[in-house]
């Protein structure tokens, strides 16, 4: 494969490339999800219960079709085209939101958009590198720090355009944002890796079965990690609606746009991400790094405790307003959950899988996102109907209920390819981009 000698920042031109294609793209799907269920609440006049079911089934199938993308882009398109296909289409999604009569279709749109797009960016990154080139494993910082700054900026833009001059703005400012990423992939193609051929398989490869105490341990790896998320999503959701009327967002004379708050948790990974990782392996070269298991669990009772923060401030707020401080020790609590349950577990269920099965058990593990956000939108039209001290302790019950699961699997005994988490895998995975 020939490879382009010139390298900008040490690194192959191509990834700068997908590194500012992915930085956009998600600025365009953080900017519409945060000001998405303030858009259903106030100008399609939705009741709130409806909102919440319609946020979490939106996010279900936005990670639901990239399982059904995926293997379309490996068969007929190709990742180019796919990338292309996808982005078109999710720009049409956006645009349309900025119509009224149209926010049920271009949510369809957008979520069809992104089974083409998602599983196709990343696998560019290993092409652009030969197989020994140390240099690889660093790429994958590179891209992961990319997706967090769309994360990050988002807000800022889409969230003050749309509650200052109205929430079509927002959603034309992340359409905007998806052309843009869809333009630099176009024009910087040249700099990109060759299509790889499709191979032709003239026979069956022997594939090895996986065993059926591992089909059984992912399952419950899944039912608790769907708990978790439960509880998890409902940061864009009824955590949100919260910041609208719950949260003291004065700062002197100035007021807080409530989109800002949802910056909070790229931030949160940004600062975070290196130290764990530093502690991680500080443990490691002492014996007692945690299993994976261990690891997921310690992420669910962390999310546990962010809601039992917020539930213990509702309460004592009394039907006031609780000052915007607390919300930053809630966002740092909860991304330290993150950080620790779902990198972790995608590592832990590619690994589990035998030779021959891991794209399977990969997309099982995006599954969990599916039925967790499903779960997610069901449990938030409980906000209106129990007191917001109550519900956030529901979903701490959640969460918790998810890392007792985990706990109790930790027994079990793994795979030894699977005991332990390597400390630096993180750095490969995005958090939650695909989450």
């Amino acid at each position: 494969m020939q490879r382009v000698e010139r390298a900008w920042f040490g690194h192959p031109p191509g990834l700068t490339i997908l590194f500012l294609t992915q930085t956009w793209e998600q600025f365009s799907y953080y900017g519409m999800r945060s000001i998405v269920i303030y858009y259903m609440l106030t100008n399609l006049a939705m009741d709130q219960a409806a909102s919440s079911l319609v946020f979490g089934t939106y996010v279900a199938f936005f990670y639901l079709t990239p399982m059904f993308g995926g293997a379309m882009a490996d068969r007929w398109l190709g990742r180019r085209r796919a990338i292309i296909l996808g982005g078109a289409i999710m720009a049409v999604g956006h645009f349309l939101l900025t119509f009224e009569a149209l926010f049920y279709p271009g949510l369809a749109v957008i979520a069809l958009g992104n089974g083409f797009f998602l599983p196709a960016i990343p696998a560019q990154i290993g092409d652009l590198y030969e197989r020994d080139d140390p240099r690889h494993a660093g790429a994958y910082n590179i891209y992961y720090v990319g997706i967090n700054i769309g994360g990050f900026l988002a807000p800022f833009v889409c969230g003050t355009l749309g509650e200052l001059y109205g929430w079509h703005w927002g959603f034309g400012a992340a359409g905007v944002g998806m052309v843009t990423g869809l333009l630099i992939y176009i024009f910087g193609g040249r700099y990109l890796p060759p299509e790889r051929a499709r191979p032709v398989v003239r026979e069956k490869q022997p594939r090895t079965a996986m065993p059926m105490r591992v089909i059984l341990l992912l399952l419950a790896v899944g039912g608790a990690t769907t708990l978790f998320r439960g509880a998890y999503q409902q940061v864009g959701n009824t955590v949100a609606i919260w910041l609208d009327t719950g949260i003291d967002r004065s700062l002197g004379d100035y007021v807080i746009p409530m989109t800002w708050f949802q910056s909070l948790n790229p931030l949160f990974v940004f600062a975070m991400t290196p130290l764990l990782l530093a502690y991680w392996r500080g443990r490691a070269a002492v014996g007692g790094d945690l299993s994976a298991v261990y690891k997921m669990a310690v992420g669910a009772g962390l999310v546990g405790g962010s809601y039992v923060l917020l539930a213990a401030l509702a309460y004592g707020a009394g039907g006031g307003q609780v000052g915007w401080l607390w919300l930053v020790l809630f966002f740092a609590l909860l991304t330290l959950g993150e950080l620790y349950i779902l990198p972790t577990g995608l590592y832990l269920f590619d690994r589990l899988a035998p030779p021959g099965t891991n794209a399977f058990a990969v997309a099982a593990w995006y599954f969990t996102i599916f039925t967790g956000s499903l779960f997610s939108g069901a449990l938030g039209t409980l906000w209106t109907s129990l007191d917001h001290a109550a519900f956030f302790l529901l979903l701490a019950a959640s969460s918790a209920a998810g890392a007792l699961i985990l706990l109790l699997l930790g027994r079990v005994r793994l795979p030894d390819t699977a005991v332990a988490a390597e400390p630096n895998q993180m750095q490969a995975l995005p958090v939650d981009s695909t989450a």
